[in-house]
């Protein structure tokens, strides 16, 4: 019986010791997680407050990626084209409303859809806000990447005109826009100064819980690490077969 009882403290002594390996494994994870979630946040922070660059034509989109052009301030010179708006739901520190994104045809010879701003919910009539001119343009901006697959945990519905993400290939193929960029442009508030649509509207957060997720880890580790401690000295003080 004390060979039995020996032999399952010391799997539970070795479970406890993987878990505690696991655990720390898991929160040196999340630590060098949070330095790359700080390092990206850093380097966000320089392209969206530096000096706008030309938005990038078709023989850079394959090139476009999160890591090093999404927030990056962009301008675009050319039209807008006479075609519907596309809205999309969205969330704002102004409560429920759309994006309003209306196609633009560079100078340079392609489409990208430019979003030009937030209307409320109740507003979101094609008579309640700004009309594009025919005429050239110049619009700033930040390069913002397609959204495809939906938002809001429902699905897109070009059919039924519900766009929940801005999926910008889904968009093109529903306006029957042809090839647009494989991203869209969150116009500032000087290039849409408002009231309606309201540019310069962007929300730049990025989730950054990993040091809470870190110490809940080595917390787990420190506590797996205790109670194999503790079972091995409770099997050292036991007394010795006589």
């Amino acid at each position: 019986m004390r060979e039995r009882g020996g032999f399952a403290r010391f799997a539970f002594v070795a479970a406890f010791g993987l878990c505690t390996l696991v655990f720390a494994g898991l929160g040196i994870w999340q630590i060098e997680r949070r330095s790359w979630k700080l390092d990206l946040i850093a380097r966000v922070e320089v392209r969206i407050h530096g000096a706008p660059v030309a938005a990038p034509g078709p023989v850079e989109w394959t090139r476009i990626g999160a890591t090093t052009d999404d927030y990056r301030r962009v301008e675009l010179h050319g039209r807008y084209l006479d075609a519907p708006d596309t809205l999309t739901m969205a969330v704002t520190e102004r409560g429920p409303g759309f994006w309003v994104h209306a196609p633009f045809r560079s100078d340079a010879g392609f489409t990208v859809l430019v979003n030009r701003g937030f209307v409320p919910e109740n507003r979101r009539g094609p008579g309640e806000r700004r009309a594009t001119e025919d005429k050239d343009t110049k619009v700033v901006g930040l390069l913002r990447l397609s959204e495809p697959g939906g938002g809001f945990l429902r699905s897109n519905d070009p059919a039924a005109g519900r766009w929940y993400s801005r999926d910008m290939a889904a968009i093109a193929a529903a306006g029957r826009l042809g090839e647009v960029a494989p991203y869209f442009v969150d116009a500032d508030a000087a290039s849409e100064p408002g009231p309606l649509p309201q540019g310069g509207m962007t929300q730049v957060s990025f989730r950054n819980t990993h040091l809470i997720y870190a110490l809940t880890w080595f917390c787990l580790a420190l506590m797996s690490a205790g109670a194999a401690v503790f079972l091995v000295r409770r099997g050292s003080g036991e007394p010795s077969a006589s």
